[in-house]
């Protein structure tokens, strides 16, 4: 497994409550989180939501350097998750907070708890839109793109920024 220190990208998302607060006030617990720090944070984007009928979206992108495993890093995410009151109820279902670990380093993993880069990140312009602002030359590993040129291979029209 790895050790040592990574950069890592992370989304986030929210679309219940007071999502703009709950947004940023998650960023500042990650930034003050032993082993993770905030290197740069997209804008905030308006989006369609996935999934069953809900509200829209308040998306955006982090870059973090961390001195954590990918697990390690995964488990604080879910942590900091359930803080803001994030309950599991049915896939892609409405949330006040998620947070995906998109990219870790070149790292590619596939493990029962956790694949990077997140499988469904190069499909989805509501990650690679804000990825793309503040880590465009990111080399995706799997596809050998970078964000740059991921994000010309999909739908924008339904990201707005907010």
């Amino acid at each position: 497994m790895y050790v040592g220190s990574a950069r890592c990208a992370i989304a986030l998302g929210s679309n219940l409550g007071d999502s703009l607060t709950t947004l940023e006030s998650a960023l500042q617990v990650l930034a003050h989180t032993p082993g993770i720090a905030l290197e740069a944070r997209s804008h905030w984007y308006f989006t369609k939501a996935v999934g069953p009928p809900q509200p829209d979206y308040l998306n955006g992108c982090a870059l973090l350097h961390v001195t954590m495993t990918p697990q390690a890093l995964l488990e604080t995410l879910l942590q900091t998750e359930a803080k803001f009151g994030r309950v599991r109820r049915e896939r892609w279902g409405a949330r006040t907070l998620d947070l995906d670990l998109l990219l870790f380093g070149d790292v590619v993993l596939d493990t029962p708890t956790l694949q990077i880069p997140h499988p469904r990140m190069t499909e989805r312009a509501f990650v690679l839109v804000p990825l793309a602002e503040i880590a465009p030359d990111w080399i995706e590993p799997i596809s050998g793109k970078a964000i740059a040129a991921l994000v010309q291979t999909v739908d924008c029209s339904e990201v707005r920024l907010a």
